[in-house]
């Protein structure tokens, strides 16, 4: 349970943060400021890039929190920044290493309860949490910050989602 999600979500979170380094690189070498690149968005109901980021961070951050029966860091309020998003991105990953794995590892049957930005809370396993929900859902905001880089031309690869391994 560790491993799915700590050891998914901290390398991927790192990735994140890279992807966002080569934006800045980008926009300095065409001369326009970064925070351009936050505000797009794949279609104008879609969350923009700097949402997309805050969203893969709550999930990478509150899921490890339940399985470890523990309350989530207090992230930032979510700015339009590019120094705002990986302070973002390093408060989650230094809260998400900082947990209890033997508390993670027996969580697989544990009764979670993920409660959406509207209060509701839906009723899980570990287990199922993580490969019905968080996962997925993080890997949907990961990738949409991926692709509308890539759309806006900063010049991204596959292994710059995945990491150099």
């Amino acid at each position: 349970m560790y491993e799915a999600s700590v050891g998914l979500f901290v390398p991927y979170l790192r990735n994140l943060s890279a992807l966002l380094d080569k934006g800045v690189v980008y926009a300095e070498a065409r001369k326009f400021d970064p925070a351009v690149l936050l505000g797009m968005r794949m279609a104008p109901n879609m969350y923009d890039l700097a949402q997309q980021v805050g969203e893969a961070c709550r999930h990478a951050t509150v899921a490890p929190a339940l399985l470890a029966q523990c309350e989530p860091v207090a992230l930032p309020p979510l700015e339009h920044d590019m120094a705002g998003l990986q302070a973002r991105i390093a408060t989650s990953i230094e809260f998400i290493e900082s947990l209890p794995r033997a508390d993670i590892d027996a969580a697989a049957e544990l009764r979670v309860f993920f409660k959406l930005k509207n209060g509701t809370e839906l009723p899980f396993t570990g287990r199922t949490l993580l490969l019905t929900n968080s996962i997925p859902q993080f890997f949907f905001h990961v990738t949409t910050a991926y692709d509308l880089l890539r759309h806006a031309g900063v010049e991204l690869v596959k292994k710059d989602f995945l990491g150099r391994k």
